[in-house]
């Protein structure tokens, strides 16, 4: 029976696939911020999951937090 990967505890009714395990819902939440996370509404790095929009995109995009539409990324001469 699988297992969830965050906390160890099978609850089927409680189940969403996710990154090719079997999450609680409650359980599957961005690494860095702790948001919970919707199945397939998230990016992974090295199987832990992230916001994709926020986290993943801060922490791991081409920019790397910069040039993400705040006041960063203009400037100004």
């Amino acid at each position: 029976m699988p297992k969830c990967p965050a906390c160890d505890k099978v609850y089927l009714a409680e189940r969403v696939t996710s990154l090719g395990k079997d999450w609680h819902r409650p359980c599957l939440k961005c690494e860095k911020c702790g948001k919970t996370l919707t199945s397939g509404g998230h990016a992974e790095h090295e199987g832990k999951p992230y916001g994709n929009h926020t986290c993943y995109a801060a922490m791991f995009g081409p920019t790397k937090g910069f040039g993400r539409g705040g006041p960063e990324s203009h400037t100004f001469k």
